[in-house]
C-alpha cells in the first residue's frame, strides 16, 4: 500500500507532529485542551490520544477520525477482559505504529496525564510538555501512583504549562521552566449570548429570574449550598447543565425549581446564557478544588452575565478582587448577592468587563505556547517571565 505523503507547512517542510495525550476524551467537554489543540492543528499535525475503551473484539485497533478543527482522534479499542498490563501493552503497541508512519518528523508529546507515561515512557521527543490543567491526584477515584507518575513526568518535561496561578504556586519549585497559562476566553464565541439569539425548547416554561450553571457536575459542586439556595429563593429558578460524572445522579438535589438539563455541546451554550439572568459557580471547597482555575468565569463573563462563586482561590484573585465576580460563602449570601446583582445596571458592569476580556484570549495563550515550543532550551523562566505570567488573566 503507498503511503501518503505528510502534511506539509507553508514552506513545504514537512509538518511537526503534536502528540496529546489526554485523560479527557475529545466530545466530552469542549474546555482547554479542545482550545488548544484546534489552534495547535494550523501549525501541527495534532493527534489527541484518548484513554481506551472496551469491546467485545479479538484483537486492539486505534479508530481514527479526523475532528473539525484538524485534529486526528485516536482511540485504543481494547478487548473485554484484558488485565491491566496487557491493556497498557496494547497502547503502547498502538501509539507506536501510529508514530511509525510518522517517522522522522519533529515531534512534539503533549501530557495532561502523567498517567500516559505508563505506556509512552518510551516515546522520544523533540518536546516534552506536561499541561497541568487540574491537579488529578486530589481527584476523586484518581490512581494511587498518580503522584509517583508526575514526579516522573515533571523530570522528563521540557516545558510545563499550568491552568492557573494556584497550580503554577504548586508546582514552580518543582521544574525550572513553569510558565502560568490561566483559562481564557473565546470572547466571540460566548458575546453571541448579547445578542438575540433564540431561546432554546427545553428553556422554554421555565420563568424568570435564571441562575445557571454549566459544566461536569461531579464531586466539586457544593450539592447542599444548590439546594438551600433553591429552599431560600423558590422564585428563582436554578438551571444546571453538564454531564453527571464520578457522583450518583441520584444525590442530586430536587426541587421544582431547581432544573437539572443534562449536557449541552459548545456551541449550544451561548444560547442558553443568553436566556439567563445570571451565572453561578457553586464549588464546594475541598482538595479537589483547591487549585482549579474555572474556565467557565471569563466565559460567563463574556456572555455579559454577573457572576457568583464560592471562594475559589483563582476565581476571588483573578476575578473578585478586580469586583468582577461577587464571592459567597452561603446560601443566605447567595440570595442575598443574587437579589442585589439582578437589580445592579448592567452597563458600567460590562464596560469593566469588556476592558479586562480585551486582554485575554485563547488565541493570545496559544502563540505565547507556541512561541517556548518553538525555543524549549530558551524557554526558562527568563524568556516569559513566570512572575508576570502568573498575574492573571491581564496578561494571560
Amino acid at each position: 500500500m503507498t503511503m501518503a505523503a505528510p502534511p506539509t507547512g507553508n514552506g513545504g517542510e514537512a509538518r511537526s507532529v503534536l502528540l496529546c495525550l489526554s485523560h479527557l476524551r475529545w466530545d466530552f467537554v469542549f474546555q482547554r485542551p479542545q482550545h488548544l489543540m484546534t489552534r495547535a492543528a494550523q501549525d501541527h499535525e495534532v493527534i489527541f490520544f484518548e484513554e481506551p475503551r472496551e469491546e467485545p473484539i479479538a484483537a486492539a485497533r486505534l479508530d481514527l477520525s479526523p475532528q473539525p478543527g484538524g485534529v486526528l482522534r485516536a482511540v485504543p479499542v481494547l478487548p473485554h477482559g484484558l488485565s491491566v498490563a496487557e491493556s497498557f501493552a496494547a497502547q503502547r503497541a498502538l501509539l507506536d505504529g501510529l508514530l511509525a508512519e510518522r517517522a522522522g518528523r519533529r515531534l512534539v508529546a503533549w501530557f495532561y496525564t502523567p498517567m500516559a507515561l505508563v505506556f509512552a515512557d518510551h516515546i522520544k521527543a523533540d518536546v516534552t510538555v506536561y499541561d497541568c490543567m487540574d491537579e488529578l491526584s486530589a481527584f476523586r477515584g484518581a490512581p494511587p501512583a498518580m503522584l509517583e507518575m508526575e514526579r516522573r513526568l515533571l523530570e522528563r518535561a521540557d516545558l510545563v504549562f499550568t491552568g492557573g496561578r494556584s497550580l503554577y504556586e504548586a508546582k514552580r519549585d518543582r521544574h525550572p521552566r513553569v510558565h502560568c497559562f490561566p483559562s481564557s476566553i473565546d470572547t466571540a464565541h460566548f458575546g453571541r449570548a448579547r445578542g438575540a439569539v433564540a431561546e432554546p425548547a427545553s428553556l422554554a416554561g421555565i420563568p424568570h429570574p435564571r441562575i445557571g450553571f454549566f459544566g461536569v457536575v461531579d464531586e466539586r459542586m457544593d450539592l447542599e449550598l444548590v439546594a438551600a439556595f433553591a429552599a431560600l429563593r423558590p422564585d428563582w429558578q436554578l438551571v444546571m447543565l453538564g454531564p453527571v460524572v464520578k457522583i450518583d445522579a441520584a444525590s442530586l438535589p430536587q426541587a421544582p425549581n431547581l432544573h437539572w438539563l443534562g449536557g449541552r455541546s459548545y456551541d449550544e451554550l451561548p444560547e442558553y446564557l443568553a436566556h439567563w439572568d445570571m451565572g453561578f459557580m457553586p464549588f464546594a471547597l475541598n482538595e479537589s478544588t483547591r487549585f482549579i482555575s474555572p474556565t467557565k468565569t471569563p466565559e460567563f463573563l463574556a456572555a455579559g452575565l454577573p457572576v457568583i462563586s464560592t471562594p475559589v482561590v483563582d476565581v476571588v484573585r483573578d476575578y473578585g478582587e478586580a469586583g468582577l465576580v461577587e464571592i459567597v460563602e452561603s446560601a443566605a449570601e447567595l440570595a442575598e448577592q443574587a437579589d442585589a446583582l439582578l437589580a445592579r445596571p448592567r452597563a458600567p458592569f460590562l464596560a469593566r468587563v469588556d476592558l479586562q476580556l480585551a486582554k485575554n484570549s485563547w488565541d493570545l495563550t496559544w502563540a505565547r505556547m507556541a512561541a517556548l515550543l518553538r525555543v524549549p532550551e530558551r524557554a526558562g523562566a527568563g524568556a516569559v517571565p513566570a512572575t508576570a505570567m502568573a498575574s492573571g488573566v491581564a496578561n494571560v
